[in-house]
């Protein structure tokens, strides 16, 4: 079953929370603090593997929950960390946050992908001791892990996409050209899935050098496919990365449809769902030749002249093998002159989103010792995460963010002094009115 897109829940484990000790030995008075710190909470991560092509595997299973870091124990002992999940996707699955549409990840690449950020694990009271604070009695919470809601789309990594109207041989053609085997039959929508196939000239017995690329038979577009109509809509987002289209075209009118209009249809679908996509280069191989007489063929050719006389044109046969092997060499050349396959860049949680995060939640303050406070809020994760402490509107964002939340007020009503220490997490300040 060919599963495309699939909406998911991923939640990264927390960090486990600092201890609070002190060293006791027979003979020893006074040993100081000895908390140890937290582990960190297990991450989600991701990795593309070639061996599948679907996403059905998240069909049935909906949530993926890391474990927690363990608390931190006595004599300096730090928790365990805990394992990541990691998860196997296709490679080309995009990780997008489902509520926003923000772009987490794409799962292109050989390296695998944090998805979601275990939290880090909180400092033991070790940590605190100081010349006027000896026996600090308190310690850090881990930092919570997080957590996501997110839709995870297939988007084929091809360099070649094959598109046409049912019917007009595209799995023909693949099946000639690479080493894919597609189901053929002489029916509309044979081809229910895109089918992906390696051409290599090297192996395949073609009379020429040249590099592999890798070739996507897209199930047969129809008119209104970008609206939804027919199977089309569901697999043109597969066309999106592709660097070069080849355009297959029954030059024969065998199914009792106009190779003229069928090539404009086509082209207007493409342009309804990506003005960006109906831009890529064009190969326009008339297909069917064995079965078309020459009046046929000359008159689609001028045509496509007309239209544009620079778009290369081939005339083949995938029932005979005709006119093939050229066609393959011309789409080496193009393919030597274009950029390589498109890969999405991560889309950072603009100050917009992330200021959402802070309505209505809840807080608590806690004011250990004289001169320190801790906020304890789990909601301001990703915004501590974000932050640059070294760029001044990042800083003035944090502390709209305290302002407008009633952190500030809510500090200042716990009888906060000038110059006492504020943390969050495992962030600290000091305040200044």
């Amino acid at each position: 079953m060919f599963i495309d897109i699939v909406k998911i829940s991923i939640r990264a484990g927390n960090g486990g929370n600092g201890a609070v000790s002190f060293h006791r030995e027979k003979y020893v008075q006074a040993g100081g603090p000895d908390g140890g710190d937290g582990g960190k909470g297990g991450d989600i991560i991701l990795v593309a593997d070639d061996n599948l092509s679907t996403l059905v595997d998240f069909r049935y299973t909906k949530k993926f929950t890391a474990e927690n870091g363990q608390n931190g124990g006595t004599n300096k002992k730090s928790g365990k960390s805990a394992p990541d999940i990691i998860l196997k996707v296709p490679r080309g699955t995009l990780v997008k946050d489902t509520e926003s549409g923000r772009l987490i990840a794409d799962i292109s690449g050989n390296e695998p992908v944090i998805v979601a950020k275990g939290g880090r694990g909180g400092w033991g009271n070790q940590h605190f001791a100081t010349p006027t604070r000896q026996v600090p009695n308190f310690a850090k919470p881990g930092f919570p892990g997080e957590v996501f809601n997110v839709t995870l789309e297939l988007k084929l990594l091809a360099d070649v996409g094959l598109v046409g109207f049912p019917n007009v041989g595209k799995s023909s053609l693949i099946s000639v050209i690479s080493a894919a085997k597609p189901q053929i039959a002489n029916y509309h929508f044979t081809t229910l899935s895109p089918v992906l196939g390696v051409v290599n000239p090297a192996k395949g017995g073609h009379a020429y050098a040249g590099s592999a690329f890798v070739v996507a038979d897209i199930p047969g577009l129809i008119e209104g496919a970008s609206e939804g109509v027919g199977l089309g809509h569901a697999f043109l987002r597969h066309v999106e990365r592709c660097r070069l289209i080849v355009h297959i075209v029954d030059v024969s009118g065998s199914e009792g449809r106009d190779p003229k209009d069928d090539f404009e249809k086509i082209n207007l679908e493409l342009s309804r769902f990506s003005e960006d996509l109906a831009a890529r280069p064009q190969i326009v191989a008339a297909n069917k030749s064995d079965i078309a007489t020459d009046e046929q063929i000359a008159e689609f050719q001028e045509y496509i002249k007309r239209v544009n006389s620079d778009m290369p044109f081939f005339v083949i046969s995938s029932a005979t093998k005709k006119g093939t092997d050229d066609l393959v060499k011309r789409i080496i050349e193009e393919l030597s002159k274009l950029p390589p396959v498109k890969q999405y860049e991560a889309e950072p949680m603009p100050f917009e989103e992330l200021q959402k995060l802070h309505d209505k939640k809840s807080f608590k303050i806690e004011n250990p010792e004289d001169g320190y406070f801790i906020i304890d809020a789990p909601w301001l994760a990703p915004i501590i995460n974000m932050a640059n402490m070294e760029d001044y509107e990042s800083l003035q964002y944090l502390q709209r963010v305290l302002r407008s939340s009633g952190i500030i007020d809510a500090l200042e009503e716990a009888g906060i002094e000038e110059d006492d220490t504020v943390a969050i997490f495992d962030f600290e300040f000091t305040y200044v009115r």
